[in-house]
């Protein structure tokens, strides 16, 4: 095959960085590979290998604040794929957003042909509509999308999540690799413990030993300063992408909850302590293909309901963790990474 491919994954950071491994796989068989991109999902998108061209869209049905559509907007989104001049097109979307509605943007583009996944019946909308049962994890799941279509991996890909190189040199800020990073915050609050109990997490990392270091979007700031308490290093909102992937990347372990850093910390090979609330299925989203302790009450009444607040009052699934939880599950994946050290002369 060859040819112009587009893929497109509008929502954010962490979705983006779980199709990259569909992302190679479809540029193993095309000319060039433009991704469209939400806002969230941009700074992900310029970070994964094979995409040639980044265009940057707001979905109103998927971006969780979206502002109105209208008439000029879709002039605007159709105009931006027409500049890319693409062969075919590949719909990206978690299992419960519809592709149909940027189906129809890109037929109005005159894309000759779209792929996705779709449970709603398309119509003429889409050349394939692939359907998925039970419940893949999320790369694994985008990745069936090219493969259904014929594009498969090249020889030697094992699947993995990965990020553009070089990443910069971060050791001014992090000092050598070797310590632990506590990432406090998410984009969606049920999914992220307090900070308090994540200042708990990291004051009983350092008594045991391990160097601490936290990070956090700009607008975790006062997250990360509680946290850190004066404490530990603090590089809340210090860091671009390619900065935390390679913070991330010196770490010998990650503790956070399910949020983009935790998908970026496993496109660099870090192992995760996964703080995870079940509002959305671990199966799905847990990081990919990396050593995880999974931590959270995966049975609590919010599990499956996707709510973006806690509705259970004093957020258990996540505020149970104790301290020594999180120690333990850090020493697991340390007693984990150095056997493989020993066995094998590098680090998985």
């Amino acid at each position: 095959m060859s040819g112009r491919s587009l893929v497109a994954r509008l929502d954010n950071n962490g979705d983006v960085l779980l199709a990259g491994p569909c992302v190679r796989a479809i540029a193993a068989h095309s000319d060039s590979v433009t991704l469209l991109a939400g806002p969230r999902g941009t700074a992900a998108a310029n970070l994964l290998p094979d995409v040639d061209q980044v265009l940057t869209w707001c979905a109103p049905w998927i971006d969780p604040e979206p502002g109105p559509f209208t008439e000029t907007d879709a002039e605007i989104v159709v105009d931006l794929i027409r500049t890319a001049e693409v062969d075919r097109a590949f719909v990206l979307t978690s299992f419960h957003q519809s592709p149909l509605p940027l189906a129809v943007l890109l037929r109005m583009a005159g894309v000759p042909w779209i792929g996705a996944i779709s449970e709603d019946y398309p119509g003429s909308l889409l050349d394939l509509r692939h359907r998925v049962t039970g419940d893949p994890p999320e790369a694994v799941r985008a990745l069936s999308l090219a493969e259904a279509a014929g594009f498969s991996l090249p020889e030697g890909d094992d699947g993995r999540l990965t990020v553009r190189e070089p990443l910069p040199d971060m050791r001014a800020f992090t000092g050598a690799p070797g310590y632990v990073v506590v990432h406090p915050g998410a984009s969606v609050p049920a999914r992220q413990v307090s900070g308090t109990r994540s200042a708990e997490f990291a004051k009983a990392l350092a008594a045991a030993g391990h160097r601490v270091i936290v990070t956090g979007a700009p607008g975790e700031r006062e997250l990360t300063r509680e946290v850190a308490a004066g404490q530990f290093t603090d590089l809340g909102g210090t860091t671009d992408m390619a900065e935390l992937a390679a913070v991330l990347r010196g770490a010998s372990v990650v503790v956070a909850p399910n949020t983009g850093p935790a998908h970026l910390a496993a496109a660099v090979g870090t192992p995760v302590v996964s703080l995870f609330a079940p509002v959305v299925p671990a199966s799905r989203w847990t990081p990919h293909a990396v050593p995880v302790v999974l931590l959270g009450d995966q049975d609590a009444p919010c599990r499956g309901t996707r709510a973006r607040d806690c509705p259970v009052a004093g957020h258990p699934c996540l505020e149970s963790i104790t301290p020594e939880q999180v120690v333990a599950a850090t020493e697991e994946l340390l007693s984990g990474r150095r056997a493989r050290r020993s066995t094998t002369g590098g680090v998985s």
